[in-house]
């Protein structure tokens, strides 16, 4: 059964690292979040190492500067994985050929610079769709707009058989109090329409082989039991935690603070509701993370 707790400190001594989510966790979407930040600073003070584990769809580099405009303190994290970095690895390794037609808006923060960690990157090239040999989505053109808006291009690409790279498997995400759309969504769309889609963020494991690797670059030999997600996305974070059997906590005032019945804190008859339609059951969980 899950445990509703009020603030990190009561549990994070048992655990030697922590992947940690951004976007509704560490920051809205516009300014960090201070007693998240806070609640980080103090458990690097112990000794424990945190990951920030992110769909973000950007490079790491990216990432890092945005935290520096939200203003979250860069001694609240070690290292960061990206499912930006996850994807861009698989683009640059040929997985939907060198043709590619991207989905997203005019900024691609990188996305497309080529990957010195590989030896040989293929020679990837944004091309028109009915030139395409697969498709990269870092998101939806309009972020406001439904996903469908989509589908007559995603009906072509399907009967030309094109692989659909998500470089973000988020369906939403909470800038400030605007919800927007993610590649997630427009992923969904595709396969449900009979399309292939190939996922690098969480809940897949790409994005956690990555974390371990940033993890390990810290000197740090940490076993699962000594490892704790934590998020605000049950189909992404918890599934995630689930499926690489982590222990998880479940920031509950985020995505799913209204079937939470997040104020403060979760209602603990709303989040068991929520918890047995989702079928899921985190280690923890909180309202915001402090």
């Amino acid at each position: 059964m899950t445990r509703i707790i009020s603030a990190l400190d009561e549990v994070s001594d048992r655990y030697e690292a922590l992947f940690v989510d951004l976007w509704g966790c560490v920051h809205d979407g516009i300014k960090a979040l201070p007693e998240a930040v806070a609640a980080l600073q103090a458990y690097r003070r112990t000794g424990g190492a945190v990951v920030l584990v992110t769909n973000s769809p950007r490079p790491r580099a990216s990432v890092e500067q945005q935290l520096d405009q939200f203003g979250v303190a860069r001694d609240a994290w070690d290292v960061m994985a990206t499912s930006g970095d996850s994807a861009r690895a698989a683009m640059f390794r040929g997985v939907v050929g060198t043709q590619v037609y991207y989905m997203g808006d005019k900024d691609d923060a990188g996305f497309f610079e080529p990957l010195k960690i590989l030896t040989d990157p293929a020679p990837i090239a944004k091309v028109p769709l009915e030139q395409a040999t697969g498709i990269v989505c870092l998101g939806p053109f309009d972020p406001m707009a439904d996903p469908a808006a989509a589908r007559p291009d995603l009906l072509y690409a399907k009967q030309k058989g094109l692989k659909l790279l998500c470089a973000n498997p988020d369906i939403v995400v909470d800038r400030g109090s605007r919800r927007e759309w993610c590649a997630g969504a427009i992923a969904q769309l595709y396969t449900e329409m009979g399309g292939e889609s190939l996922y690098f963020g969480k809940p897949h494991p790409p994005i956690y082989d990555l974390a371990r690797l940033r993890l390990a670059g810290l000197g740090r030999d940490v076993p699962p039991d000594s490892v704790l997600c934590i998020g605000d996305g049950i189909g992404t974070d918890i599934r995630g935690a689930l499926g690489e059997d982590y222990d998880s906590l479940f920031i509950t005032g985020g995505l799913a603070a209204e079937e939470t019945g997040t104020e403060a804190h979760p209602t603990s008859d709303s989040l068991q509701a929520f918890m047995k339609k989702e079928e899921v059951s985190p280690t923890y969980a909180i309202g915001k993370l402090r």
